[in-house]
């Protein structure tokens, strides 16, 4: 059973950075497809950003040029670098990871039900 723990999320103004980990334990990142998605009061969950076990990247294009995917494979640990922070990022942020893990353009990557394992969710907060 994989166990996936987010950290570093908070409180940040309009046009700050924040960087979301997240801890893989109980099998290696390098085989997973994992992603990040987030979910703000009264709206559904929506697809971030994902990345397969050959480090390709997709993101979602409200985030495109701002957002940066990434995982250290030695420290199974999944990373999302957010710069530019806009009021409408404000959300929780969840891992999630698949563990039928192909190249990204054979799953649909942004589904919340492509993926089997989450972890608890992350506040992110900006102030504009």
């Amino acid at each position: 059973q994989v166990q996936l723990v987010e950290s570093g999320g908070g409180s940040v103004q309009a046009g700050g950075s924040l960087r979301l980990s997240c801890a893989a334990s109980r099998y290696t990142s390098s085989s997973l497809c994992m992603g990040w998605f987030r979910q703000a009061p009264g709206k559904e969950r929506e697809g971030v950003a994902a990345i397969d076990r050959f480090a390709s990247t997709r993101s979602v294009d409200s985030v495109k040029g701002r957002f940066t995917i990434s995982q250290d494979n030695a420290n199974n640990t999944l990373y999302l670098q957010m710069n530019s922070l806009k009021p409408e990022d404000s959300a929780v942020y969840y891992c999630a990871a698949r563990g039928r893990c192909g190249a990204i353009n054979t799953y649909p990557w942004s589904e919340v039900w492509a993926y089997g394992y989450w972890g608890q969710g992350t506040q992110v907060t900006v102030s504009s």
